[in-house]
Parts: structure tokens; C-alpha cells; sequence
């Protein structure tokens, strides 16, 4: 598989494997019920804390939204080839990637408590932002600057 084909799937595979996490999270708070944690036990509280909404919406609702954009991003781009929108898909993964930075702090140093599902949504959001630095780089064949204008 050719490094362009591996930066889609991966932009594919991690955008719908948060949406996934992060819908269930919101799926929860609508229920009024904490996800289950297991032995982490931080769950519940990270979900109830202050933190965990803005203007009543949760967090999580916000993610769904982050990662749902990320994957319809890649799904336009798969059906227009145009290089703009990968390169905008890989710049907005940087959004992503500051507000798990933060998110992750408020856990740790903050909330003091760790959600599972919260961990997962961070890895993934670095992951998204990692492949957006490779498109930004130019790794595969119509995702560079160059061979954008040469169109």
C-alpha cells in the first residue's frame, strides 16, 4: 500500500474510531449515565466534573462533531481528489490535538481522575495530528503544495 493510501486509511480508521468513543461518551451523558470504567474508577468523575461541558453541551458532543469532520473532510477529498482538502483536514487536526493537550491536563492536574474513554479520544487526536503533519509534509503523491498547482 502506497504511503498515500496508508495517510487515508488512517485519517479514516482514527477519526471514526473517536467519533465512535466520542458519541458513546455523549450518548451517556444524555442518559445520565457514567460510562463504565472498570478498575480506573476516574470515569464518573471526569464526566461529571465542571469541566466536562460548555453551555450544557458535553465535551464529548463537541468531539463527535471534531472527529465526524475529519472523516466527512477525507470522504470529500476521496471524492473530489482536490489537495486543498486534505491540506485543511490536516491543519484542523492541530485543533484537535491542543484541546486533547489541554483536556489531558485538566485530568491529570486538575480533576485529578483519568477516563479511559477521554485517554483513547487524546491518543487519537494525536494520531489524527501526527498523519496531518505527514500530509502537510507532501507524504503522497497529490498531497504536496507542488503538485497541487501543477493541476
Amino acid at each position: 500500500m502506497p504511503p498515500k493510501k496508508i495517510i487515508l486509511a488512517l485519517l479514516l480508521a482514527a477519526s471514526l474510531i473517536g467519533f465512535v468513543d466520542a458519541a458513546y461518551l455523549t450518548a451517556k451523558h444524555f442518559l445520565g449515565v457514567p460510562p463504565p470504567c472498570g478498575r480506573f474508577g476516574g470515569c464518573e468523575t471526569v464526566t461529571t466534573s465542571e469541566y466536562a461541558t460548555i453551555g450544557g453541551a458535553p465535551l464529548a458532543l463537541l468531539g463527535a462533531l471534531y472527529y465526524l469532520a475529519v472523516f466527512l473532510s477525507v470522504i470529500a477529498y476521496l471524492d473530489t481528489r482536490r489537495p486543498g482538502i486534505l491540506r485543511m483536514t490536516a491543519g484542523f487536526t492541530a485543533v484537535g490535538f491542543i484541546a486533547s493537550l489541554w483536556f489531558v491536563y485538566l485530568q491529570l492536574f486538575v480533576i485529578k481522575a483519568i477516563c479511559p474513554y477521554c485517554m483513547l479520544s487524546a491518543f487519537v487526536s494525536t494520531v489524527l495530528f501526527i498523519v496531518g503533519i505527514a500530509v502537510l509534509r507532501g507524504q503522497g503523491a497529490d498531497a504536496s503544495p507542488a503538485n497541487a498547482r501543477s493541476r
